[in-house]
């Protein structure tokens, strides 16, 4: 049975989506981009606070789902920029254990909604 994940604490959808689903206890996040849930607000002016605010979004949908990032298997990551990719995976490694980081791609894309310069998704699998 699938669960709805929402939370005011991630911005809202900016389509007909949700923040994620938990189906059993596997839980699918949707893609992340950096809205301060707070004010509404997109942060794009430099890309380590954009890619810090999308992984809060992304932590604070593994919170609704009683979930934290240890229990992530794999992300997704998309920037329009891959000479981002450095400043991005510094500010993304910091999130994980090495030793038990999550499988991911990264993909450089033309567009980005709100033409922002990253967008993270993830899969996590709820381990009790």
């Amino acid at each position: 049975m699938k669960k709805i994940i929402n939370t005011s604490k991630a911005p809202n959808p900016v389509g007909p989506y949700n923040q994620a689903i938990l189906h059993n206890k596997t839980l699918y996040a949707s893609g992340q981009i950096a809205i301060d849930p707070a004010s509404g607000e997109l942060i794009t002016s430099e890309i380590k606070e954009e890619t810090k605010r999308v992984m809060e979004n992304l932590r604070a949908v593994l919170e609704a789902a009683d979930m934290t990032f240890k229990e992530v298997v794999k992300t997704s990551i998309f920037i329009t920029n891959m000479n981002d990719f450095t400043q991005i995976n510094k500010v993304y490694s910091s999130y994980f254990e090495e030793e038990i980081a999550p499988a991911r791609e990264t993909v450089q894309v033309a567009r980005l909604p709100k033409d922002v310069h990253v967008e993270i998704s993830l899969i996590a699998v709820k381990e009790s």
